[in-house]
């Protein structure tokens, strides 16, 4: 897998909800087009792991979360950000998402939650934060952010 194929797959997703509102109905939407049993999302989750496990995705560590910014908002992925984070049982650093954020969570232990919220697509909506959380195990999280607008606080 090369950082190249890896956008494309991004763009491919991004490409469906350029221009849509973040909010829960893009959430529903997501999980029905790109479901966790699907091909794409099995794809992408798979990408994840050969991108951390060659370094070139999750080349930080910090407090118990891996993580970097392995895309940065451009053309080919209609102005989004993708980061990908990496976290075990730890709560990553509180922040706010302006133009809100899209979330595919993948869980690497059987029933790990990102949020709350299990294998699958979930969307912050513009001007939420929180403070990132994976329980119950393991999770790769790959977060889509417009024009990678994020804001971290104290």
């Amino acid at each position: 897998m090369e950082i190249e194929e890896f956008r494309g797959m991004v763009g491919g997703i991004t490409a469906k909800i350029a221009g849509k509102r973040l909010d829960s109905e893009l959430a529903a939407e997501l999980n029905s087009t790109f479901p966790a049993e699907g091909e794409t999302f099995r794809s992408l989750a798979a990408a994840c792991r050969s991108g951390i496990e060659e370094g070139w995705l999750c080349q930080r560590e910090h407090g118990g979360v891996k993580f970097g910014r392995a895309v940065k908002p451009g053309p080919e992925t209609h102005g989004f950000s993708v980061d990908v984070v990496e976290m075990d049982d730890v709560a990553g650093p509180h922040h706010a998402h302006p133009n809100g954020e899209v979330v595919m969570i993948v869980p690497e232990t059987e029933g790990a939650v990102f949020d709350g919220h299990g294998e699958g697509w979930m969307v912050y909506e513009p001007g939420t934060a929180h403070s990132p959380t994976v329980s119950k195990g393991k999770a790769i999280v790959l977060y889509m952010l417009p024009d990678g607008a994020i804001e971290f606080t104290r």
